[in-house]
């Protein structure tokens, strides 16, 4: 079992940035990819970025390329979502998931999710 916490979402001009974090509890977390995924109000959940359990291997969304970066430290169970560059329709509540995943996009591979954090970014 895992559980996790995300923390780290605000209200933010546009231009400017945020960190989200997830903590993870769990002893399994290294073993597991993680990903980032958001919703915005009237639309479906939808992928933002992944990290496989070795923190060698990334993918991001064609949305927030170049202006994103996941990364990952197993050895305090916490992935991090660096955000700059914000822009008003990157406003959603974001939600941190865990699981060992083949298709690192598809929000059915994962196992365990957060509650999420909200992310409003002003024009």
């Amino acid at each position: 079992q895992v559980q996790l916490v995300e923390s780290g979402g605000g209200l933010v001009q546009a231009g400017g940035s945020l960190r989200l974090s997830c903590a993870a509890s769990g002893r399994t977390f290294s073993s597991y990819a993680m990903g980032w995924f958001r919703q915005a109000p009237g639309k479906e959940r939808e992928f933002v970025a992944a990290i496989r359990w070795s923190g060698g291997s990334t993918d991001y969304a064609d949305s927030v390329k170049g202006r994103f970066t996941i990364s990952r430290d197993n050895a305090k169970n916490t992935v991090y979502l660096q955000m700059n560059s914000l822009k008003p329709e990157d406003t959603a509540v974001y939600y941190c998931a865990a699981g060992r995943v083949v298709y690192i996009r598809e929000l059915y591979e994962y196992d365990y999710w957060g509650q999420g954090t909200q992310v409003t970014v002003s024009s």
